[in-house]
């Protein structure tokens, strides 16, 4: 199970899960570029590359591609919450932000770098999902219909482009640590992230690394006869 030499471009980098994953890669020897919106916090880490750039913008993804060039390994994982809100407290232009960041993004980001995956045979593209892509309850109406369209172009991907050498896979977290779940630690004494914890069956949070780990195992040649697999990572939210 190992990425060393490999190019690998992750997206939404700068915190939470995005970090972990670049941070594993990097670990693993692989050369990465991380990209995100805002300023990465990562230095002086041998074969990193990091890249500001709005991953949802057209124009600025297609500057990226050319930027980067050929990559083995893309993961799609930029993305933001919605604070559970209903349609009726969703007005259209914070519809169409969650949809842009969380969805629009992975669509141009394919868009860009699937010909060069294409031209080489081979590449694993990992979307992050998430179980609000699975089930209801996991986020508000915007992120929720998000995310089951993740899980769709997932799929439709992957059937698409077996034939070429590429594997497209899906990650669908659960309750994970991250800053931008902050706010159910903070809040109300941490009532939420307490609840949380006691719905989920495994009786805990995961760390942001746990998700890394599993990207690691999606993207190695150990996983090479997986394709359209949405997996989840949820402590058993799931399976209720």
């Amino acid at each position: 199970m190992t990425s060393a030499g490999k190019k690998v471009l992750v997206t939404g980098a700068a915190s939470g899960i995005g970090r972990a994953q670049a941070e594993a890669f990097l670990a693993a020897g692989a050369q990465v570029f991380a990209v995100d919106i805002q300023e990465i916090p990562l230095s002086n880490l041998t074969g990193l590359s990091k890249i500001i750039c709005n991953v949802s913008d057209e124009l600025s993804v297609k500057k990226l591609a050319d930027e980067v060039g050929t990559i083995d390994i893309l993961c799609n994982t930029a993305g933001v919450l919605d604070d559970y809100r209903t349609l009726e407290e969703t007005d259209f232009a914070s519809w169409r932000r969650i949809l842009q960041t969380n969805l629009d993004s992975q669509f141009l980001m394919v868009q860009a770098f699937l010909p060069k995956m294409k031209a080489q045979k081979s590449g694993v593209i990992i979307n992050m999902a998430s179980v609000a892509g699975l089930v209801a309850g996991g986020g508000g109406i915007a992120y929720t219909a998000s995310k089951h369209a993740i899980v769709g172009l997932t799929k439709q991907l992957a059937l698409d482009e077996a034939g070429h050498g590429i594997q497209v896979l899906a990650i669908a977290p659960g309750a994970i640590d991250t800053p931008m779940n902050a706010r159910d630690f903070t809040e109300n004494d941490g009532k939420m992230a307490e609840w949380v914890a006691n719905e989920t069956p495994a009786k805990r949070w995961a760390s942001a690394d746990e998700v890394a780990q599993l990207t690691l195992f999606l993207a190695s040649p150990a996983a090479s006869y997986m394709t359209g697999a949405v997996v989840p990572i949820d402590g058993g939210w799931t399976i209720k």
